[in-house]
């Protein structure tokens, strides 16, 4: 079993991360310039979703990976308990 596989959803969280990545840029110029804090804030709330959209997609498609790897792909009926632990990790 690959230690590191490529998953069908990297190539997403790579466009997301590097959208982030842009964003913290701009924000760094903002409070530079200086910008009002409340935009200042509202892109920080911006780029923290992002980061925050991209951890879930990864944890999701690993999760995802994982379990088939290691249990074979699982029927529309028996996908609950799979579906179940991907909704709790929004608490992680």
């Amino acid at each position: 079993m690959n230690a590191n596989p490529i998953h069908q959803s990297h190539p997403e969280i790579v466009r997301r991360l590097r959208r982030a990545k842009g964003h913290l840029r701009s924000m760094i110029d903002m409070i530079e310039t200086p910008r009002p804090c409340l935009e200042v804030a509202q892109q920080l709330h911006a780029v923290k979703r992002a980061i925050a959209q991209a951890k879930k997609t990864l944890i999701h498609d690993h999760i995802e990976n994982s379990l088939e790897q290691i249990v074979g792909p699982l029927s529309r009926d028996r996908r609950g308990p799979v579906e179940e632990f991907k909704a709790i990790t929004k608490y992680l």
